[in-house]
């Protein structure tokens, strides 16, 4: 491996700090689909974190390839954060529900987290938070683009 790809670059940067404002967004917009009594607690910053390592790792390690190929980097930046906030949110609510002894055992538990990410995901099918994702991480992509092509 290339020492640069383990270095920070503009467009590492870049792609952090908007896919982690777009999980913000994204988290801002997922509240008031979900039941009154959830307790939201460090939600939205959990997932502006995971924002943040998706565009580091995902989608800035792979700026420099061009636009087309930026618009494909954008877009599996954000599934990388879809599939991180779902598990990570999930084994939050299985952790709590194992406090409650809701499991038997292990099996059960791990079966928790995928069942939990099931429920959230009934509850944040929705156009508009969909177009946003997409388009946002579109765009993500794009500004790390340019960042390197700029500062590189």
């Amino acid at each position: 491996m290339p020492a640069t790809r383990t270095l920070p670059t503009a467009a590492r940067l870049v792609a952090a700090i908007s896919l982690a404002a777009l999980g913000w967004i994204a988290s801002d917009m997922i509240r008031p689909m979900m039941p009154p009594q959830t307790a939201f607690g460090w939600f939205n910053y959990v997932n502006a974190i995971l924002g943040a390592l998706a565009g580091w790792y995902v989608i800035g390690s792979r700026a420099g390839r061009g636009y087309a190929d930026a618009l494909a980097n954008g877009l599996t930046g954000v599934l990388a954060l879809i599939v991180w906030a779902f598990f990570a949110q999930s084994l939050n609510l299985m952790l709590k529900q194992a406090m409650e002894n809701k499991y038997d055992g292990p099996m059960g538990a791990i079966i928790g987290i995928v069942t939990n990410a099931v429920d959230y995901a009934q509850y944040v099918i929705d156009p508009a938070l969909i177009a946003t994702l997409l388009i946002g991480g579109m765009v993500c992509g794009l500004l790390s683009e340019a960042a390197s092509r700029r500062w590189s």
